[in-house]
């Protein structure tokens, strides 16, 4: 099968899209299939020489080390590099729509290269076009982003706050409509199902679940952990991942304890999680990482006495099944898709509760026998449940219900204009 996979960033190390990317990409290749990934930046790190990359570069205007940038002159190529520059200047995120055009456009021309098109949460306009060119379509949407907006506004101080952040999220808009007219959708929990039904009025019929995997040759148990040391996976700065409430926890318990913790992200200079660690007095305490590759992530995550969660919503948690892969005692926040994916293998804490959290962390950090036991149902849990190649192979099989049924529609559609 050719398969086209859609992806507007795909960010290597964080973020589940490109660790979606990545993953998947390979053990559908390991099963004989030909994949072409098509993202912007940032691009993915792919684990097989056959997986084609092409490149949709868009104006890359939220780069890291120079976000919101103003492009020069020479760098506009045409109307849709206008349009993203416009949508960005007046407050808005443009990548999802601008992606989908460019990705469009680019299909139209090589319509006859692929069997079936895989979009990996774009839901830009452009996707409706699609099928139109004659390709199956299959969408994969890993939670509606319409979640990481309620939790925004609930988190944004003042009119003028709240009035950008509505703006920046108006896409959420596009992308529910866009979503209720694609057909097949896969995702990745019950709990993400719910809300895609609620939020974006897909019809339930229509939505697949289909959990993610882990690498377990990147993450697994590896020796000696480091005493007191915590370690979480979430971007510093995004309020739904809940990292303030982490430090706040720690710094409660840090005053009886020795403990540290270390954050797999890389904070705004200057910005609310900086700005935190400085009024909590962590100092020492605290570490950020970003940046960092598989083999010294998985060494991190596996050197930990404790791992944390504290999200506030979750549409599944990769870095919550990497823990566990890693035999990492886990506290995860009671939110979302968190209790679905972890079972019984973590203790788990009312989201935005820092003094559960930190309660939890005593717990875990003054008993030995209750690490050890949450090690080993860890483990026994993604053993039974987390294998991308099973992932990998249930993908395949919706891409094929997808093109029978795209076949099916066409048939109809031609014996209607024959009455």
């Amino acid at each position: 099968m050719r398969v086209a996979l859609l992806s507007y960033r795909s960010k290597p190390h964080c973020g589940g899209q490109g660790v979606y990317v990545r993953h998947l990409t390979r053990e559908l290749v390991d099963l004989g299939h030909t994949v072409e990934v098509f993202s912007g930046q940032p691009y993915p790190e792919l684990d097989r020489d056959e997986i084609v990359l092409t490149k949709v570069p868009s104006l890359d205007l939220y780069r890291d080390e120079d976000p919101f940038r103003t492009p020069a002159l020479g760098e506009f190529r045409d109307w849709i590099d206008v349009l993203e520059f416009a949508h960005m200047k007046t407050g808005g995120f443009p990548e999802p729509l601008t992606f989908s055009l460019r990705a469009l456009r680019v299909l139209r021309r090589r319509r006859r290269d692929f069997d079936v098109v895989h979009d990996n949460q774009v839901l830009g306009l452009g996707n409706l076009g699609i099928p139109r060119l004659g390709l199956p379509l299959v969408t994969s949407i890993h939670h509606p982003i319409s979640v990481d907006r309620r939790i925004e506004l609930q988190a944004a101080r003042g009119f003028v706050e709240r009035l950008g952040k509505r703006r920046w999220y108006g896409f959420v808009a596009m992308q529910a409509q866009v979503a209720r007219r694609v057909g097949p959708v896969l995702t990745v929990s019950e709990s993400s199902k719910i809300d895609i039904v609620k939020d974006f009025k897909v019809d339930p019929r229509d939505i697949e679940i289909l959990p993610l995997g882990v690498d377990t040759r990147i993450f697994h148990p590896r020796g000696p952990r480091v005493p007191g040391r915590i370690v979480a996976m979430a971007s510093a700065d995004a309020p739904i991942k809940g990292v303030d409430v982490l430090l706040r926890a720690v710094a409660k318990v840090a005053t009886e304890r020795d403990v540290h913790v270390i954050v797999v992200s890389r904070p705004q200079k200057d910005g609310p999680t900086e700005r935190l660690v400085r009024e909590l007095a962590l100092g020492e305490r605290v570490r950020f990482a970003g940046g960092i590759g598989d083999e010294e992530l998985g060494e991190l995550l596996a050197s930990a006495e404790i791992a944390v969660v504290p999200s506030r919503y979750e549409g599944f948690s990769l870095p919550a099944v990497e823990h566990m892969a890693s035999g990492t005692p886990l506290i995860a926040s009671r939110a979302g898709a968190l209790p679905e994916v972890v079972g019984d293998a973590a203790v788990l804490v009312e989201p935005g509760d820092d003094e559960e959290l930190a309660a939890a962390l005593r717990r875990l950090h003054d008993s030995p026998e209750e690490r050890a036991r949450l090690s080993e149902a860890a483990l026994a849990r993604v053993r039974e449940r987390f294998a991308w190649r099973a992932v990998a192979q249930a993908t395949v099989e919706h891409y094929r219900a997808a093109i029978r049924q795209h076949r099916y529609l066409r048939l109809a559609a031609a014996a209607r204009r024959r009455r």
